[in-house]
């Protein structure tokens, strides 16, 4: 892999993962159109760290908030200050953690079905009506008003839905962004811990997802030659994807997300254009 290949893929990660415009479609459709075979069996390792480059900015954005989860669970195992001070209470971190743990639960409904899945990324049709469905989503997130729930009120069913939403979205094509902030909008989540919990939720699922990728690409051997171009890429996805995040939290607390609707659409139609005269 080139140096340039890296860089250009390692941009695109880190756009399309935190932007509602689904990483995973936009990847395979560069893939599948434009023969950039990253993804080949010798390149799994690059698709890792193209995900950990992602993960650590989510890490660094949100860094308080993970460091206050992380105390606050430690000595509410601990049996010290897990209360909130209010009888019968938990602190809102604390409540937080358990809303993600709930929430990545229906990732595991789909675990039977991953092979399928992986078999729509090279299937470019597909792709495209589900980047159009994503734009439909979004749009539909410009209409839904702000609601008031957040770390303190929000519900375990309200954890589960989204979480459903998270599961649906690893289908290429459909962003794992869009989706789930467009459905805790809709649950009568606050805009701004709507965009906290799809994060925030995505950390275990990346981890998790990464930790298979790792051992299917030891298992099918890494081309050690790649690495440094493989660890460029990586840093050139953390940091485009830091300022990524920053700008869709602008956009989100703007209510000015659903705007990405006619990207998605626009990119869909192009997309099944492309791929009826590409072959």
């Amino acid at each position: 892999m080139s140096i340039w290949m890296a860089i250009f893929l390692g941009l695109v990660q880190g756009l399309s993962e935190f932007l509602p415009i689904s990483s995973s479609g936009h990847l395979s459709i560069f893939q599948n159109l434009f023969k950039l075979e990253y993804a080949e069996n010798e390149h799994l390792l690059f698709d890792v760290l193209l995900h950990v480059g992602t993960l650590v900015a989510v890490c660094i954005f949100y860094w308080r908030d993970l460091k206050s989860m992380a105390v606050d669970s430690i000595n509410f195992l601990k049996g010290s200050s897990g209360s909130s001070g209010e009888e019968g209470r938990f602190k809102p971190s604390v409540r937080l953690v358990f809303m993600i743990i709930v929430s990545i639960l229906p990732l595991f409904i789909i675990l039977p079905f991953s092979d399928y899945i992986d078999t729509l990324c090279g299937n470019t049709p597909f792709i495209a009506f589900a980047l159009i469905i994503t734009g439909a989503l979004l749009y539909a997130s410009g209409r839904l008003r702000e609601g008031r729930k957040n770390e303190k009120t929000s519900t375990v069913m309200d954890a589960i839905v989204v979480g459903l939403a998270q599961a649906v979205a690893t289908i290429p094509g459909v962003s794992r962004s869009g989706s789930t902030i467009t459905v805790g909008l809709a649950r009568g989540f606050k805009r701004d811990y709507a965009v906290k919990f799809s994060f925030l939720m995505s950390i275990p699922a990346i981890l998790g997802s990464a930790l298979l990728t790792l051992i299917k690409a030891i298992g099918s051997g890494i081309v050690w030659a790649n690495v440094p171009a493989y660890l460029l890429g990586m840093l050139v996805a953390g940091v485009v994807g830091y300022f990524a995040l920053r700008l869709l939290k602008k956009l989100v607390d703007a209510n000015t997300f659903s705007k990405f609707a006619y990207y998605c659409w626009g990119a869909g139609v192009v997309t099944l254009i492309l791929s009826i005269f590409i072959h």
